[in-house]
């Protein structure tokens, strides 16, 4: 078959890395992809915004499944307007995708069907939003409602922090209209864990569980950026515990989804954390995580292509989807200045080759002549795969170690918690 993925991320350079090494797969297409996926697949310099020209394009290639990467395209309904033309799409509707796009109807959803999650208030008035601070009290988590690239929610240790949170956010100035309405949740303690589905409807296969890593400093310091690093498997989602996430929240998240006229196709992510009382949602997302995918798709044995098509389809089975034994690491290289801004421009020296055990995925580079530069916050993913965990991170540091760029910083303790 013929698969297009829609994006230029380290994400989508990693889904299109595995799909091309699919037997199922003849030809991969990336819009509008990167210098960086060029390897991997054709790019098409188009704007997936421009449904008819992206249409009259994917039928031109003869396009058999459109894979689709970021969360704006889901949220805007491209899935919609894809499945009109008769394209099967792997990525849920517009209206499924709500679960990421807005955190209030994610939370409502989870509330009326009694997903376990963090209690909470929504808010649009900012008094009102700070009497439920005191009244509540900190440490108190403040989340904007809309999509603001893995950056709009804002772990609060005092009262007067999340008073200036709620400003920050309502006052239009940090993210816009996706923060004119907040979320304000108890904070939950515990260790956080990812666990991503295939879902076609009806159908569930869990994937392994990774750990992300959102601060941008060491021993989770310093604000949140859109992942600085995971590692798969986590351990603190043990078999016991994925069953229990299985059960009491994934299934019956994709159940509620369906009863709601909303079925849902695609990869469906559940932030977790792991509570005495045991797994709670975090969020949702309607997409493959970034970091996560340049973790878990290395760590895959079946043919992501078919296991793809049949979640669009709504043929899926778990005898699909196998893995490796092993674990893989990744580490991501940001550019100076992230996450409040990105330097672009710097030249990217040293080995970003590809090998057995070792990937160089790319978030936000483009290619200047012979080289590549930075043009993004998140700039490189490196990843290690080994035969256990310790061996991941060795294999994946010793490639850090091999890369320069002006500013370049990264997280040295991916991985730590695991070892506790």
């Amino acid at each position: 078959m013929k698969v297009c993925v829609i994006g230029n991320g380290g994400r989508e350079h990693t889904i299109a890395w595995r799909l091309s090494i699919s037997p199922s797969v003849e030809a991969v297409y990336a819009v509008p992809g990167s210098d960086a996926m060029r390897d991997v697949a054709e790019s098409i310099a188009q704007d997936w915004t421009n449904t008819e020209m992206l249409i009259a394009t994917l039928k031109q290639h003869e396009v058999d499944l459109v894979v689709i990467g970021p969360e704006a395209p889901l949220v805007a309904g491209l899935a919609d307007e894809l499945g009109k033309a008769n394209i099967p799409v792997f990525g849920p509707s517009k209206r499924a995708a709500q679960l990421e796009g807005s955190k209030v109807f994610a939370k409502d959803l989870m509330k009326k069907y009694d997903i376990p999650t963090a209690a909470y208030g929504v808010f649009s008035d900012a008094a009102e939003a700070k009497a439920f601070i005191d009244r509540t009290g900190a440490p108190i988590v403040v989340k904007a409602d809309g999509l603001a690239a893995g950056k709009g929610v804002v772990v609060t240790m005092t009262v007067e922090e999340a008073h200036c949170a709620v400003d920050d956010m309502l006052s239009g100035n940090r993210f816009g209209d996706a923060g004119s309405t907040v979320v304000i949740e108890e904070f939950m303690v515990g260790e956080e864990a990812s666990l991503l589905a295939f879902v076609d409807g009806t159908t569930i296969v869990p994937m392994i569980a990774s750990q992300d890593h959102k601060r941008i400093f060491d021993g989770d310091k310093g604000p949140n950026t859109g992942g600085m690093g995971t590692y798969a498997p986590a351990p603190v989602l043990t078999d016991e515990l994925r069953a229990v996430a299985m059960r009491t929240i994934l299934e019956p998240m994709v159940k509620a989804l369906a009863e709601e006229g909303m079925p849902y196709v695609g990869c469906l992510y559940a932030g977790l954390m792991i509570t005495d009382e045991g797994p709670k949602v975090v969020e949702f997302n309607a997409r493959f995580g970034d970091p996560e995918t340049q973790v878990v798709l290395p760590l895959l044995e079946g043919d992501l292509g078919e296991i793809m098509m049949a979640c669009a389809i709504g043929s899926l089975s778990a005898d699909q989807v196998k893995w490796k034994d092993g674990s893989a690491a990744c580490v991501i290289l940001a550019s100076k200045g992230y996450p409040e801004m990105s330097s672009k421009g710097d030249i990217i020296g040293g080995d970003l080759s590809n090998d057995e055990h070792t990937f160089v995925f790319h978030s936000g580079t483009r290619l200047e002549g012979d080289h590549f530069v930075t043009n993004g916050g998140r700039v490189l993913g490196v990843v290690g795969v080994g035969e256990d965990l310790k061996k991941a991170l060795e294999i994946a540091y010793n490639r850090v170690h091999r890369i320069t760029f002006d500013g370049m910083q990264y997280r040295k303790d991916i991985g730590a918690k695991a070892f506790k």
